[in-house]
């Protein structure tokens, strides 16, 4: 066992899966957290792994992306899987906790385990570089010294604090009667995927997102839009109008059936290579994720549509990964970097995990002169790194886990088998993965 520690900032959900994996293969850990000395905005609890927003780590069911995930954390040793386990309350098919017995027994057994020292300290400044890993897991609301430090290091333009992101629609979930492809101004089938409206259409639509619910912004978070990535929202208090020479702009968009331009037009872009998700153009919102299921479904072509990925703005600091990240979760720049958690550019409690999960063992075998490992893109886990390291760098957005991040199924299997059959080759990939390369 080497004398190193493997130093870990941000004691949040990814910073405790990652110390917990580096111990387990036999490193001593330092994991340092700021609380009590100092909370962020959001967090309140002096214990480590503090569930902020929500008890709810969703669907639990192993043919669903997330449920997946956490099947796969379960066959690596995840300590937070383990704890959920124990501190596990009714919630139907999805997987919540009592968050304060959750977070009290992750600090229980950290606390306990010998190679692990948890120091109550704010770091302000990364480390410099050194004989053993670092691990950032300090979350979507890093402090702004550390950010700054990160930034320094990567470029400042690399780094963002505000998501804004569009919804993702399943391709085959729209309506092709009334769909129809065209880029604007191009003759013949284009691009995009156009959703058309008429003018009752549209005055219904923006009623509807007029009178909508929406989530409030959070004491931390300022009404902080760029004008080019303006909530929809927003626009339409600015005028009836203003959509329809927004995001929604039908000039140059005739649809073939009528030789006519709609009155409004949405328009969907391919969010894969495969062409089975397309990213709904310029609708990042806050409305409420049951307002968008119903709003969106208003929008002619789309009223069965299966929404992958909802919309959201709020405060996350990530970085861009694509640019700066190598597949094992080590920065280009500085191999001895690894970054854990929302930084990475995931979002949600699971896949924040996930990616300390991955973190920590690729530490320890760094620590202990070992190449670090990729899992199989296959796998939940290897789709969530695809998504970070191969995805376009100018459109990179946090992305939560869904089965649109993939590889494609090349064999002919009913939809509603989809899902078994990825969790079945999913789970088998990860399992030849172990043992090949003995993680």
């Amino acid at each position: 066992m080497s004398e190193q520690a493997i130093t870990i900032i941000g004691g949040g959900l990814a910073g405790c899966e990652a110390a917990w994996q580096a111990a387990r293969r036999g490193c001593r850990v330092r994991l340092l957290e700021m609380k009590p000395r100092r909370f962020s905005p959001a967090h309140t609890s002096p214990g480590l792994a503090e569930l902020v927003c929500s008890n709810s780590l969703r669907a639990d069911d192993p043919e669903s992306a997330v449920g997946l995930l956490k099947e796969e954390m379960r066959r690596l040793g995840s300590l937070l899987m383990e704890a959920a386990a124990a501190t596990r309350v009714p919630a139907g098919k999805a997987l919540a906790v009592d968050r304060n017995r959750f977070s009290a027994l992750i600090t229980e057994r950290l606390a306990a385990e010998p190679l692990v020292t948890v120091e109550r300290q704010e770091i302000t400044e990364l480390p410099p570089p050194g004989a053993a890993p670092v691990i950032l897991a300090t979350g979507p609301l890093t402090s702004e010294p550390l950010a700054a430090s990160l930034g320094t290091l990567t470029g400042r333009q690399h780094l963002a604090f505000y998501d804004a992101i569009a919804p993702i629609v399943a391709a085959d979930s729209l309506d092709y009667d009334i769909v129809y492809a065209a880029s604007r101004y191009q003759e013949g089938p284009g691009d995009y995927l156009n959703c058309p409206m008429d003018e009752t259409q549209y005055r219904a639509f923006i009623e509807a997102l007029r009178t909508a619910r929406y989530v409030p912004l959070r004491s931390f978070e300022e009404q902080h839009y760029f004008e080019g990535c303006l909530p929809i929202e927003v626009m339409l208090a600015r005028g009836d109008e203003t959509l329809r020479f927004g995001p929604m702009k039908p000039v140059g968009l005739p649809d073939p059936r009528t030789g006519h331009e709609p009155h409004a037009v949405v328009q969907l872009r391919k969010e894969n290579l495969e062409g089975d998700l397309y990213n709904m153009v310029g609708f990042q919102t806050k409305l409420a994720y049951p307002e968008q299921q119903r709003i969106f479904r208003m929008i002619p072509g789309m009223a069965k549509a299966e929404l992958v990925r909802l919309g959201s703005i709020h405060r996350n600091t990530f970085v861009c990964a694509p640019e700066l990240l190598l597949p094992t979760l080590q920065l280009r720049s500085r191999p001895d970097l690894l970054l854990a958690g929302q930084l990475t550019g995931v979002e949600g409690y699971v896949e924040s995990t996930a990616m300390g999960l991955l973190a920590g063992i690729n530490a320890a075998r760094l620590l202990a002169g070992r190449p670090p490992v990729v899992p199989p893109a296959d796998t939940a886990h290897g789709a969530l790194i695809v998504h970070l390291t191969q995805s376009e760098p100018s459109r990179f957005q946090p992305s939560n886990v869904n089965f649109g991040l993939f590889p494609p199924i090349r064999q002919k299997i009913p939809k509603r088998m989809r899902g078994g059959y990825r969790a079945h080759t999913a789970l088998e990939s990860l399992d030849r993965w172990r043992q090949d390369e003995d993680v």
